[in-house]
């Protein structure tokens, strides 16, 4: 890492919060929020740092979340951090339509495949899982009506969440801000302005596939929503249209993947199902961001080599940009507790293999859906780690002084 000056920067603008998407990974996003209050608490600094606050799919959660509490960001961070450290997996989804897989014995499994495709067939099921407990657990933790006198008190500017419409292929970005902000249109992006509802987090955080697409009103229609992730080519801009100049952005996985070297954790063979679904998710979650964080500083680096009195004559202007993503792999973590998923999304993701092989097959797949607390803690613990270990990093992007 090169070392970077521990000066304070002189404050440019309002700071935006990216939240990125990867469902049970988001816990990761709760230990950097917790590290940053402890920054900021000992920095003696008030108020809230995020005036503009976006969010990807379960990082839309965390983002309305945060907004919502905006009044005492403290106690918004650890009201979070309990529900994420205490997690268990019937809190968020259901496996119903999974139950007859989770029968030992081969004969007992073909039973259950022969009998749950007879049943797919003739009920049409529209997910592998159903998260109904999800929208129970938004009702507590995100109270979504307060977010307007939050707004008027001046607490926060706006948030904004992410979806894409099955319905039109569209990008939609929903915001809701203090002050009337036009829309912008882009290739396939859309921004609608408007109150977040719970609808709008269960859509961006609906997997696809693993999870059903959630109906949203638009105009004299309904649009059917999955997760924000998909189709997201520029995860960073809604946070800048909403007049953020400088964007802490948190990942949910490694912006860059080392080459797996031979060994345990070295896949080889023919890929499972659980592997594909898993590389699938990855590609849908992880690759938007580290194209579009590398198109910003490049853009970053254009705009230094235009003259001051230049650049004032266009709208163009740099946005400070601060990325925290994990430093270990996450799928190497959810190998470690793939056994605490219930049985029958286990037997799904190839639970037959070895212990140890079937671990490493699924643990990709499965770190979307370990909503367990062994797994959520180890999270939290490294995002708490990953961001004071950049504590002047982090110190200069803020402008708080060192404590």
């Amino acid at each position: 890492m090169s070392s970077v000056d521990p000066a304070p920067l002189p404050a440019t603008g309002p700071t935006g919060l990216l939240l990125t998407g990867g469902g049970a990974r988001a816990a990761y996003q709760v230990g950097v929020l917790e590290a940053i209050a402890d920054l900021r608490r000992a920095a003696g600094v008030e108020g809230h740092p995020f005036p503009i606050i976006t969010g990807t799919s379960a990082g839309a959660i965390n983002a309305a979340a945060l907004a919502c509490g905006a009044d005492d960001f403290d106690a918004t961070v650890r009201d979070i951090a309990d529900v994420w450290q205490s997690f268990r997996t019937d809190q968020v989804y259901r496996a119903d339509s999974l139950s007859r897989l989770d029968a030992p014995g081969r004969w007992h499994m073909l039973f259950g495949l022969a009998s749950l495709f007879a049943r797919w067939r003739r009920e049409q099921p529209r997910s592998l899982l159903d998260n109904a407990p999800l929208a129970d657990l938004l009702k507590r933790l995100v109270p979504l009506d307060r977010l307007p006198g939050l707004m008027a008190a001046g607490h926060v500017q706006a948030l904004a969440v992410t979806a894409s419409s099955y319905s039109s292929g569209e990008h939609f970005t929903f915001y809701e801000s203090a002050l009337p902000m036009e829309p912008w249109v882009r290739s396939q992006r859309i921004a609608v302005p408007g109150r977040i509802t719970h609808d709008h987090l269960l859509a961006s955080s609906a997997i696809p596939f693993v999870f059903p697409a959630t109906g949203i009103a638009m105009n004299a229609h309904t649009e059917y929503f999955g997760d924000g992730s998909m189709r997201q080519s520029a995860p960073i801009a809604s946070a800048i249209h909403l007049g953020a100049a400088r964007v802490l952005v948190v990942g949910a996985g490694r912006l860059s993947e080392p080459r797996a070297e031979p060994g345990p954790n070295k896949l080889t063979g023919y890929p499972t199902l659980a592997q594909i679904a898993g590389h699938a998710l990855s590609s849908i979650f992880l690759d938007a961001l580290a194209v579009d964080v590398e198109r910003l500083r490049r853009i970053n680096q254009t705009l230094a080599l235009i003259p001051p009195e230049a650049l004032r004559n266009t709208h163009l202007r740099p946005v400070e940009l601060l990325v925290i993503s994990p430093s270990e792999r996450i799928d190497v973590i959810a190998s470690r507790h793939v056994g605490a998923l219930p049985g029958a999304v286990r037997r799904m993701l190839g639970g037959h293999a070895a212990p140890a092989v079937g671990a490493m097959q699924s643990s990709a797949f499965a770190s979307y859906l370990l909503f367990d607390t062994g797994f959520t803690r180890e999270l939290m613990a490294l995002g708490r780690a990953d961001t004071l270990s950049r504590r002047a990093e982090v110190l200069r992007f803020f402008g708080w002084p060192a404590a």
